[in-house]
């Protein structure tokens, strides 16, 4: 019997049971997961700023992981000079423990093809809620991972306290220095916590340091990440270090979690309110006294203070006791679009016996959110007072948690240009440069847990869950609250938590003294502890008809806000599609295909094809599929959006569910995971661009929409019905005078007899000076869409018949006109486009993109002022393109122009 336990041990530690057999023996198996943000500074870089109290070592590179399985030494060991590690992966941190992997080659690109599906432990079907299902026994991920790495400590730092720091890890950890332990699995779990440890003991001034941290991966009854049924959970759950760890110095007493906290006056703005504050812990066992001084600008304040042995207390200046807090004239910050994104810093300094014992700053926004609930229990925010249509989408972080500073910052130029307002984080917290970000670009942001997994199994939460939950929320609230991007908190996802739960979380906000709005879910519920969310999560997800959003009263139409909601799959240009599947299977619609669109009802494209085909006509080739899904998707982008905006404030917001993806999908993006904007994109952009002309599919309404808070006086709309030859059926102008923040209904199009089943409305909006500042085009059927409504489900509507848009494929070819100038400013290339349409016909959905020479690769990620448009017989438009120059890569620009009846042209 004997023997036989040895074999059973071994098999289990060959297969990653080191974990199971440790949660067996001491409780529920944890497991640590890591999502990597922008790689840090080498410990080297840093060894001289951390000798100044406020500055951080970043131990961002040299480290190596391994399986516990082939490591049988303990950490005590590990983590000591004397120890020689071999066949060890070399890693930054932040990483995941697959993307180490993926990275060092032991495993394929993910990304690619059925890849995924050849890593051991991934789980079947690939659209599944792995966090969910306890790893596969095969797993190479079923037990714990090392992260290992060692630095210099700077000798200076002898007599320092000093602090290590772990910003997230999934799921949980044992961690030695030195080989001393310096916390336990048992302290260090849950994925959402963040850690700092007094190491004065275990470190090694003057001397090399070696670093040992023990990951566990999470298992279904962790509160950690779940990517749901929009891409697939890796089969290392995403376990790992995921992001930042590094060291600080101090002198006896700590500085954290500053915030500043402002009120200005409304609606005047006139004056400005500031509440400072500060947590100082004094690491001595003896009393201290000291002074924490604030500035800000030419504003300082300082307060004295006592501290006992071992204290933490949280310090406050608040407007009453120091009126230098009251600020006149304040710079206000709003989001983008509303105003200037103006930011202060406060810099403050706590010092013992004429010594700097500790520094902090803290970037911040004068600025107030609120919301309300109307007459319909609809919520409204307000910035600063003004009411504002939230319109957004929902954002991904990669599979692997891969964080790329470049791409990050690429993706919210995308929204801004996108004339978007809002993304939302369902459980994927990001890293502070993603904050950062959004308070200077103005982006607002929606936060909170994610669904779907044991965030909401609260019947099956046991004490440590409320626990680890609390905590989470405290480190999350900490790190967020100064933020001027942050607009609401959602402390429960598709579901609001029970009593027990919601009281642990709001007992959290207003101790850690969260300024902005909360929520208890994404969905509309009534809840003891805050009452109706005033929002929905109605669907749909699946593919619609543009008309929906104006027709529906009952699911996802545009009245009420909308927390996610999509029309439906997005398929990539044609090049991201040779960029994902082998040339083999990029057509016919294959089983590569499916892998690469959702869980569940969200596995195939049947509904969308189907629309397709039925609308649009059957596609021929891969070229033809992709050419009409732009279209459709542009078309069911734009009409999402446009109800929403002529709505308002019966509609108070729209989250597209989703922005971007984390790995390369076929579903729920704006862009695609290269970056290659898609009709989506655009027909998005059209949309919300601040002051704009629309269409009203219900009623045949030409309707201006605008998001400035400014009148604007004398302007002019006209619209023109045109047949598929270009013959013109109706055309009408109108002036008006367009008030701030509004929709406003200018005429009707009545029914025409003698329209071509395919037809066209043609729209303008102009200044004063006969200058066109919005224009807007749409391609309509005498037949169109009929929905089933009583099969109306909790993702789609279904469509009974569809619009006959197949008088498109009638469109004779047109070559157009092009000329094109490059130009040059400091980093940034760009393009000035002109295009002439010198036929009698319509030139439709011309797209325009820049190439790395005459042939090559499209530049990506790429911003343009406009693209998938028309252009009308004789019609000339010019259009601008900003990208980054390196991009190219060293080659010269070519413009290539495509279109869906266009001969292309460079």
């Amino acid at each position: 019997m004997k023997i036989l336990a040895c074999v059973l041990a071994l098999l289990a530690l060959c297969t990653g049971g080191v974990s199971r057999l440790r949660a067996e023996m001491g409780g529920r198996e944890r497991v640590a997961g890591f999502v990597p943000a922008e790689q840090g500074q080498s410990s080297e870089a840093g060894q001289d700023q951390m000798l100044q109290p406020g500055s951080r070592m970043v131990l961002g590179q040299g480290w190596i992981v391994q399986s516990s399985a082939k490591v049988p030494e303990s950490g005590d060991v590990i983590s000591t000079a004397a120890f020689h590690p071999e066949g060890w992966y070399p890693t930054a941190v932040p990483s995941t423990v697959l993307a180490a992997l993926v990275r060092n080659s032991v495993y394929p690109n993910p990304d690619y093809g059925m890849n995924l599906r050849s890593i051991p432990g991934t789980a079947y079907p690939i659209g599944r809620n792995f966090s969910q299902i306890p790893m596969p026994q095969n797993s190479p991920f079923r037990c714990g991972w090392w992260y290992r790495t060692q630095f210099q400590l700077p000798s200076r730092t002898k007599g320092k306290q000093l602090w290590l720091h772990f910003h997230g890890i999934n799921n949980s950890a044992n961690v030695w220095l030195n080989g001393r332990e310096v916390a336990s699995s048992d302290q260090i779990s849950g994925m959402y916590r963040e850690y700092s440890f007094n190491v004065t003991q275990e470190a090694l001034p003057g001397a090399t340091n070696t670093l040992a941290v023990e990951v566990f991966p999470p298992t279904p009854r962790d509160l950690s990440i779940t990517f749901v049924d929009w891409m697939p959970l890796p089969p290392d759950k995403d376990m790992g270090i995921y992001r930042k760890v590094f060291l600080t110095a101090s002198g006896p007493v700590d500085l954290r979690h500053a915030q500043v906290n402002a009120h200005p006056d409304l609606p005047s703005l006139d004056e400005a309110h500031l509440t400072l504050a500060a947590d100082v812990a004094n690491a001595t066992d003896r009393p201290i006294d000291g002074v924490l001084k604030v500035r800000i600008g030419f504003i300082a304040v300082s307060q004295s203070l006592r501290l006992a042995g071992g204290e933490s207390r949280r310090v406050v200046f608040d407007p009453q006791h120091f009126p230098q807090l009251n600020i006149s004239h304040p710079r206000i910050w709003w989001p983008y679009l509303y105003g200037p994104q103006n930011l202060y810093h406060a810099e403050m300094e706590l010092d013992v016996s004429g010594q700097v014992s500790a520094r902090a700053s803290v970037q911040f926004g004068i600025r107030e959110i609120t919301s309300s609930l109307d007459s319909q229990n609809h919520r409204i925010f307000y910035v600063n007072g003004r009411k504002i249509l939230i319109r957004g989408a929902g954002w991904a972080p990669d599979m692997l948690l891969r964080w790329s500073a470049q791409k990050q910052e690429a993706e919210l130029q995308y929204v801004r240009d996108m004339h978007l307002n809002t993304v939302r984080l369902e459980g994927k917290l990001l890293t502070d440069r993603f904050y950062n970000l959004c308070d200077r670009y103005g982006i607002l942001v929606m936060a909170g847990w994610c669904c779907c997994s044991h965030w909401e199994r609260w019947r099956s939460w046991e004490a440590a869950d409320y626990t680890i939950a609390g905590e989470s929320l405290r480190d999350q609230i900490r790190r967020l609250r100064n933020h001027p991007c942050m607009l609401v908190w959602l402390y429960g996802s598709d579901n609001a938590p029970p009593p027990q739960a919601e009281a642990v979380y709001l007992e959290g906000l207003k101790k850690y003294h969260w300024p902005n709005p909360s929520i208890a879910s994404a969905s509309s519920q009534n809840t003891v502890g805050a009452g109706w969310t005033g929002v929905k999560m109605t669907g749909p997800y699946g593919y619609v008809g543009p008309s929906y959003w104006e027709l529906d009263q009952r699911h996802g139409g545009a009245f009420g806000f909308n927390t996610e909601t999509s029309p439906g799959p997005a398929i990539p240009e044609l090049a991201s599609l040779k960029e994902m599947f082998p040339p083999s299977r990029l057509w016919p619609i294959n089983d590569f295909w499916n892998d690469h669109t959702g869980g569940g009802v969200f596995g195939n494209l049947n509904v969308y094809n189907q629309a397709l085909d039925g609308r649009y006509g059957k596609a021929t080739s891969l070229e033809d599929y992709v050419e009409k899904a732009q279209v459709m998707d542009y078309e069911g982008e734009r009409a999402m959006f446009e109800a929403y905006g002529r709505n308002k404030y019966t509609s108070t917001g729209v989250i597209q569910w989703m922005l971007n993806s984390g790995w390369p999908s076929l579903i729920w993006n704006l862009y695609d995971y290269y970056l290659r904007p898609g009709g989506g994109y655009y027909g998005t952009k059209e949309a919300c661009e601040p002051l704009h002309v629309q269409y009203s599919y219900d009623d045949h309404s030409i309707v201006v929409v605008n998001s400035y808070d400014k009148l604007f006086q004398n302007y002019q709309v006209t619209a023109e019905v045109l047949n598929l030859d270009m013959a013109r059926k109706f055309a009408r102008k109108a002036a008006l005078d367009i008030s701030p923040d509004s929709a406003t209904r200018v005429f009707n199009i009545p029914g025409l007899p003698g329209l071509s089943a395919t037809y066209f409305v043609r729209l303008a909006l102009k200044a004063p000076s006969g200058r066109i500042v919005s224009r807007n085009f749409y391609w309509l059927s005498t037949h169109p869409d009929e929905f089933d409504w009583h099969d109306s489900r909790w993702y789609d509507t279904p469509l009974k018949s569809y619009a006959d848009l197949t008088g498109l494929e009638k469109l004779p070819k047109v070559k157009l006109k092009v000329s094109s100038r490059h130009q040059t400013q400091g980093s940034e290339g760009g393009e000035i486009v002109s295009v002439k349409n010198p036929s009698s016909s319509l030139a439709f959905f011309v797209h325009l993109e820049v190439l790395k020479g005459k042939g090559g690769e499209d530049v990506h990620p790429i911003l343009w002022q406009d693209n998938d448009f028309e252009l009308v017989p004789g019609e000339t438009r010019k259009v601008a393109a900003t990208y980054r120059q390196l991009e190219l890569g060293g080659a010269q620009p070519v413009v290539s122009v495509t279109g869906w009846n266009v001969e292309p042209t460079d």
